[in-house]
């Protein structure tokens, strides 16, 4: 029985020691390091604040003479011999466009013109004999006086009869004739001739008071009619006031004199250049998705928040926010930056303005 127990006491030793050698080549497992602190990544910022953006702004209206020249006779009473103009003619200042019957005129001045020879001739026979005793002084002033008036009668008849011929008063495009040959010259309201001086035609745009304030005299337009053509025109005039009726406005376009622009058509203008002011960030800080238009607003613990936004006019590289964050908001610029809401950043004041990117700005002409 002892054998038995020194014979097993060496095999258990044995069996100890590997157990230590086995248990000696495993380390002790490590502890869990704490999660590192989350890096601000830096990025450029920009304060949102009003400017001024160009954009492209339309207004339609009707195709307006820029001034308009009524004809009417001076004398009435007499005969429409013959209509010299028609609708569509360009007429010069001072052309008869109205010939009337000059016959009664005509016998009416040989006469006077018969009575102020006569009473030239009866002047004449008194000249001299003032206080000579031969006619009283009553029958030499009377004789001289009915000179006079036989003289301003003649002249009144020519007067008449040159103006029997009815002339235009200003150079121009006739728009409308109300007169035939044989029709009696009379006073009345509505002119024979209508005239588009010099021939200009003009749009007259309506427009709301805020667009009004966007758009200025010099200023150019494209204006496009509506058979589809095409023409460069210059702001002349902006309304002073605002219908309070309808609450709009208008602007008048000076267009070129042509065939094609005829007064009370149609026309449409765009205002490639008109001016607006409100809240702008840089084109580049605008970020699109499923869900819209949104930036990224840097709050006060320096995280971001996406802000959903509502985008107005565009040009020079800035996007006009309609609706959004309020003034004083820090936008980032580059909303390209891999960000998400609640991340952590580094405001880098100061961002430099965008440069107009000409895709966007040919996009909104």
């Amino acid at each position: 029985m002892r054998r038995s127990q020194l014979a097993i006491l060496p095999l258990a030793i044995t069996l100890g020691a590997a157990s230590l050698a086995v248990a000696g080549c495993h380390k002790a497992p490590e502890q869990t390091k704490p999660a590192a602190p989350q890096q601000a990544r830096s990025v450029r910022v920009i304060t949102l604040q009003p400017r001024a953006v160009a954009g492209a702004l339309a207004a339609s209206g009707d195709l307006v003479p820029r001034e308009e020249a009524a004809v009417a006779p001076e004398v009435t009473g007499y005969r429409v011999l013959r209509v010299l103009a028609e609708v569509g003619d360009y007429v010069r200042a001072g052309q008869t466009l109205v010939q009337l019957d000059p016959a009664l005129l005509e016998a009416q001045v040989a006469q006077a013109r018969a009575q102020a020879a006569q009473a030239e001739d009866q002047a004449r026979r008194v000249q001299g004999l003032d206080n000579s005793g031969v006619l009283s002084q009553e029958q030499i002033v009377q004789r001289r006086l009915q000179a006079e008036a036989s003289r301003a009668q003649l002249r009144d008849l020519q007067t008449r009869l040159r103006k029997l011929s009815v002339t235009a008063p200003v150079s121009g495009l006739v728009l409308e004739r109300t007169v035939r040959p044989g029709d009696l010259a009379a006073g009345g309201a509505t002119p024979w001739f209508r005239l588009a001086r010099d021939g200009q035609i003009e749009l007259q745009a309506q427009m709301s008071q805020d667009d009004l304030a966007r758009v200025r005299a010099g200023q150019r337009a494209t204006v496009t009619l509506t058979d589809g053509v095409t023409v460069n025109g210059t702001i002349r005039l902006v309304s002073p006031e605002i219908d309070p009726q309808t609450k709009l406005g208008y602007v008048r376009v000076s267009l070129p004199a042509q065939a094609g622009i005829r007064s009370g058509g149609f026309g449409r203008a765009v205002f490639t250049d008109a001016v607006g002011q409100g809240l702008a960030v840089p084109e580049t800080a605008i970020r699109y998705d499923a869900d819209g238009a949104s930036v990224m607003v840097v709050q006060a613990n320096n995280r971001v928040r996406e802000v959903p936004v509502r985008t107005g006019e565009r040009g020079g590289g800035w996007v006009q926010l309609v609706n959004g964050p309020p003034a004083g908001a820090r936008v980032v610029q580059n909303a390209a930056a891999f960000l998400v809401d609640g991340d952590l950043v580094r405001p880098v004041e100061g961002a430099v303005a965008p440069a107009a990117n000409p895709a966007n700005a040919s996009a909104a002409r």
